[in-house]
């Protein structure tokens, strides 16, 4: 089975040695998104703001890739303050519907850039 890169500059540029996705067969890989602004590539101004962005970015990998966030089977996010779990939840229900997807929250140190949260997906494609 062969692996196909996703790219999009609808999304920010990957900043390490990763792929914004990969797909193999039906499953895409969704690398770690956080609240940079594409255009800018500068990030969003606090906590809600950096979680908006967040699932915009992850959005627009997954429409390049061909589907949307209503694919995503497993959803990672990573807390720098588990302060903020039921805020990201209140955010994640305006990007996401039911059936939700499998998920894990977990707090860590630090992110890239001083980022507040980042998040992944796995997709699965029909």
């Amino acid at each position: 089975m062969s692996r196909n890169i996703i790219s999009t500059d609808s999304a920010p540029a990957a900043i390490g040695t990763y792929s914004q996705a990969v797909r193999v067969g039906d499953t895409v890989y969704l690398s770690g998104q956080i609240g940079l602004d594409p255009q800018t590539m500068t990030l969003q101004d606090g906590f809600e703001a950096q979680t908006e962005q967040v699932f915009s970015n992850l959005s627009a990998v997954a429409r390049a890739a061909g589907g949307g966030l209503g694919d995503a089977v497993k959803l990672t996010i990573y807390l720098t303050d588990l302060a903020n779990f039921a805020k990201v939840n209140e955010i994640m229900g305006r990007h996401f519907a039911e059936p939700y997807p499998a998920r894990a929250a977990v707090g860590v140190k630090e992110l890239p850039k001083g980022a507040l949260v980042e998040a992944d997906a796995i997709l699965v494609l029909a």
